[in-house]
């Protein structure tokens, strides 16, 4: 009894196990993609903001606003597993793993969109272009980085690792 204690322990704490949990929904890969989006716009709209306020360029608010869409897509991981019980250093590579092609794609195409909508990254926060164009980024972000995580977790990467998480 104590040996299958032990393995059901070792099974949900050990994050580099190959797992295979079979078909994946369309649904839980959109879950997936908008809890990516959800860090990615928070950090984006801030990047954004503080670039605005300070007065810089285009280039250097969307570094930082690329820089903050990472660190809050990997805070919001942090924060669900560290609440389910795995320690800081484990986190932190479950986080890693969880989200750093997601974020990846889903930057590359937010990003991409801004660069292409006419008048876009000379927007003001004020005005509607700036935060239609935006919309239409996230919106165009959400399409293409879904099926990227579908693949993932159906192959027990991405979102998967976390989910191990959750129980």
């Amino acid at each position: 009894m104590e040996h299958d204690t032990h393995t059901e322990h070792t099974e949900q704490h050990a994050p580099h196990e190959q797992h295979h949990p079979g078909p994946v929904s369309w649904s839980a890969a959109a879950r997936a993609t908008l809890h990516c989006l959800t860090g990615c716009a928070i950090g984006e709209v801030l990047g954004m903001i503080i670039g605005t306020a300070l007065g810089w360029g285009n280039a250097p608010t969307m570094v930082l606003a690329i820089a903050l869409a990472f660190l809050f897509g990997y805070t919001l991981t942090l924060w669900a597993v560290t609440r389910a019980g795995l320690g800081l250093k484990a986190a932190i590579g479950v986080a890693l793993a969880a989200d750093t092609l997601s974020i990846i794609v889903m930057e590359t195409v937010d990003n991409g969109v801004l660069l292409l909508v006419p008048g876009a990254m000379d927007a003001h926060l004020s005005d509607g272009l700036f935060w239609s164009a935006l919309a239409l980024a996230f919106f165009a972000a959400f399409l293409i980085t879904t099926p990227v995580n579908k693949w993932l977790i159906g192959r027990g990467k991405g979102h998967a690792v976390v989910h191990r998480y959750h129980h």
